[in-house]
């Protein structure tokens, strides 16, 4: 074995299996496990990616080389380009601070975002500008992230946005809420794209407030962009090259039924290869924003379905792209409003865009959501049961009329309600 090949050895030996997004020890030993990588000029990208491939791969060395293939493609582009990164406050005062014995969950996370943008992007033709907005947050995560920007390293690059500011206009894309409760995280994102069109950029990139998206990654979701002048690039957490780590909660059995429904009836969606239509780091272009922007659809957390068929609607080019995921679950606004309430806001979401955007969809499945889940409650029913169907159905067939058609399931939800099932049989 060469040098090199030792020396590569030995940071795959000595990477960690450990990463915490509260940690800021852990932050910046990932840069400088990626800037080490990077050093080594005779590795391929192609060994990095097989080393990372391995089954008992240490996790940072995996997310160090997400990092690397991300630099090294920033430093490729040789025209300038500039991001505007967007992202949602609500209960967000938390995770906003640094972590402390009376601050569990802190993650320094404005701060920390800045530091993975100026990583990624030092030396290379890419300008970034972050773009928070305070959701109607009634812990003033206005207030905390403005504090945070005026002190951080580059306060020209962060504007703080408040959406009560926003829905002020009585025309334009906010026209429609009267207040800021009637938005739940997608006004807010609709107001942050808002004002960085105003601003001149190319294309955004939105992602949440934590930090359970590595920024340093933001070549992976531009490739497409600059290189194909792809419109819409979809962060794809269930592509087998994508490393996801997810505290999900434990859902009941009845989860298979909510995806079988929500697949069929999305169809449009979920038939051309989007499986992970939820997942927080997406990239519009000016041009499918301003078509998105002209006519939105919903205001909520199903706000990223009905951009996706805006731009199917449109004709817009859609690329899918690998990534880093690290679930930031402690302090979640959708952990907080119940995961039923979630669900709840994207299947009746998802049938109102799709019917907006003159989709080709099943239309008796939308109409059975219409009449069979109305509340939260309806949703609490059916978790803990399945019907005989889908029991053994795998992930890839649910969504297949054939599989279970809209009849059957509007017979087994009226069984459901009229309390004649207590069990999954």
């Amino acid at each position: 074995m060469n040098t090199h090949n030792d020396d590569l050895e030995k940071i795959y030996l000595a990477s960690s299996d450990q990463f915490d997004l509260t940690e800021s020890s852990h932050q910046v030993s990932l840069l400088e496990l990626a800037d080490s990588l990077l050093e080594l000029t005779h590795t391929s990208p192609a060994q990095l990616e097989a080393l990372a491939q391995k089954e008992d791969c240490p996790l940072v060395f995996k997310l160090a080389v997400k990092l690397v293939q991300s630099r090294t493609y920033l430093r490729q582009i040789t025209q300038p380009v500039k991001i505007g990164i967007v992202f949602a406050m609500w209960g967000e005062h938390n995770r906003l601070l640094e972590k402390s014995a009376a601050n569990i969950n802190g993650e320094n996370s404005l701060l920390t975002k800045v530091t993975q943008l100026n990583w990624a992007c030092k030396g290379t033709q890419v300008d970034w500008h972050l773009y928070p907005v305070d959701d109607g947050c009634p812990h003033n995560s206005f207030g905390i992230a403005s504090r945070i920007a005026d002190r951080s390293s580059d306060p020209e690059k962060i504007t703080v946005l408040n959406l009560k500011d926003g829905i002020l206009a009585k025309s334009g894309p906010l026209a429609e809420l009267n207040d800021v409760d009637d938005s739940k995280k997608g006004g807010a994102i609709i107001f942050g794209c808002m004002q960085a069109l105003e601003d001149g950029v190319d294309a955004v990139v939105y992602t949440d407030a934590d930090n359970s998206v590595h920024m340093g990654q933001l070549g992976l979701i531009l490739a497409p962009f600059v290189s194909s002048n792809t419109q819409v690039t979809l962060g794809n957490r269930k592509d087998p090259r994508s490393i996801l780590i997810k505290q999900e909660q434990r859902w009941g059995i009845g989860i298979k039924t909510l995806r079988h429904m929500q697949r069929m009836v999305g169809a449009p969606i979920f038939s051309k290869g989007i499986h992970d239509t939820q997942a927080a780091y997406k990239l519009f272009s000016r041009e499918a924003l301003q078509h998105m922007l002209a006519a939105p659809t919903v205001f909520d957390f199903s706000f990223d379905t009905d951009w996706i068929l805006a731009a199917m609607q449109h004709k817009q080019s859609i690329a899918t792209v690998p990534f880093a995921f690290i679930d930031s679950a402690a302090e979640s606004a959708s952990i907080t409003q119940g995961p039923m309430s979630t669900w709840l806001t994207l299947l009746q979401g998802l049938v109102k865009a799709l019917r907006a955007r003159d989709a080709d969809y099943n239309k008796e499945m939308a109409n059975i959501i219409d009449e069979h889940i109305q509340t939260a409650e309806d949703l609490d029913r059916i978790i803990d049961l399945l019907p005989d169907e889908l029991v053994n159905a795998k992930d890839a067939e649910l969504g297949d009329v054939q599989l279970m058609s809209p009849q059957a399931l509007a017979a087994w939800l009226t069984k459901v309600k009229a309390g004649q099932l207590t069990s999954s049989a």
